[in-house]
């Protein structure tokens, strides 16, 4: 029978994660260490929700990667998650809303909770179900489709142990969100009390959490330092991500008077895509107060048809200024979903005083009072998604 432990020797298991400075380009800055330590504690908070929100067999929907916890999230996307079972049935019910993208994941080990990266178990579009007129739909979830039965339904993999809606937003606030609920229908409809053994067990399990997930990442991107030249994007391999996702990534570094200029033609059709700003940590940057991502509805395309942004500390005066939130070096990430073509984008190191030379004469000229307009509506419109 799990036991609990004292509170001192749980907090002794944290503390093992700082060795994971030395993963970092800079353990000895104390700038590096606090961000690494913020990073632990959002870790740590959202541990508490995938440990202890549901479980298989009375589900319910975990915000994941959400806004506050910001380690990778695409801007774009809010994920919830549900714990669930292979050998259980499931039901989803709600409203399909107008969201850009609606997607359903079916996987093994929750980002994060184990040491091993799984491949998806199955991935579905829920624009592939049968919806009504008003945008209302159900699904079975079941390793075998029952005999005779005709709604929709998915296949449940055996060793799945979880779901993961993934809402894609390209005009936010605009959109409405999906409203979608999970559950079991092989159960008894009351849910037990959480008893002391099961506390226990899970107390144990998610002491590791924090320092896990960090871990995933920074080798990540000690990996990536190792691989590749600053200011030079590679295509890469998501673990987790989308099959019709082709991303993108480089490690970007310039100094406070200099800029970065990001140029790509853009696939003859392309359901969606987009590009982001990450710090070194892989943290991705503050994006609902600063204008650190942009999307292919938010983005000012060229008359050429390429996409041109200015990745830049301060704001050049462009509608596509990529915010680094004063950052020198981080990492820049972009998707090109469901596109016809997957260009790869290049990145010129450039003064920031001699921009505009390197972008077309065409290119708007954004002012001060609109900045701050479209910092508003950002903000407005990021918060009328739903994240929790």
């Amino acid at each position: 029978m799990a036991q609990l432990k004292s509170w001192s020797k749980y907090l002794a298991r944290l503390a093992e994660a700082e060795h994971l400075l030395e993963l970092t380009e800079a353990p000895d800055d104390p700038q590096t260490r606090a961000d690494l330590y913020r990073q632990f504690q959002m870790n740590f908070a959202l541990a508490y929700f995938i440990y202890f929100q549901s479980d298989p067999l009375h589900p319910d929907w975990l915000p994941f990667l959400n806004s506050v916890f910001m380690l990778q999230p695409n801007p774009d996307d809010t994920y919830f998650i549900a714990p669930l079972r292979g050998d259980l049935r499931y039901r989803l019910v709600g409203e399909r809303g107008s969201v850009h993208l609606l997607t359903l994941d079916i996987g093994r080990g929750i980002m994060g909770t184990t040491d091993e990266v799984h491949p998806p178990l199955g991935q579905f579009d829920l624009d592939d179900l049968a919806i009504d007129g008003d945008g209302h739909f159900e699904v079975l979830l079941s390793v075998q489709r029952p005999a005779g039965y005709e709604g929709n339904w998915l296949p449940l993999h055996s060793e799945a142990d979880f779901a993961m809606l993934r809402q894609r937003s390209y005009a936010w606030g605009m959109e409405r969100d999906a409203r979608i609920a999970i559950e079991c229908l092989d159960p008894p409809i009351a849910k037990p009390l959480m008893g002391y053994e099961e506390i226990a067990r899970r107390t144990d399990e998610l002491m590791d959490y924090a320092g896990r997930l960090s871990r995933r990442w920074l080798t990540h991107m000690q990996q990536l330092r190792a691989r590749i030249k600053v200011n030079e994007f590679e295509f890469f391999a998501f673990g987790g991500g989308l099959a019709k996702q082709a991303y993108w990534q480089a490690i970007f570094d310039f100094g406070p008077d200099e800029a970065l200029i990001l140029e790509t033609a853009l696939p003859q059709t392309h359901r969606y895509w987009n590009v982001q700003l990450n710090d070194a940590l892989f943290n991705t940057l503050d994006f609902i107060d600063h204008q650190s991502s942009l999307n292919g509805h938010q983005a000012h395309v060229d008359e050429d048809g390429c996409f041109r942004a200015v990745i830049a500390h301060r704001d050049p005066g462009v509608p596509n200024w990529l915010d680094t939130c004063g950052m020198n070096r981080g990492t820049a990430i972009g998707r090109w979903y469901a596109c016809s073509s997957e260009p790869v984008p290049t990145l010129k190191r450039v003064p920031l005083a001699d921009v505009r030379g390197h972008l077309p004469a065409q290119t708007p000229f954004i002012d001060e009072r609109e900045r701050e307009k479209r910092i508003r509506e950002r903000r407005i419109g990021a918060q009328l998604r739903r994240r929790w």
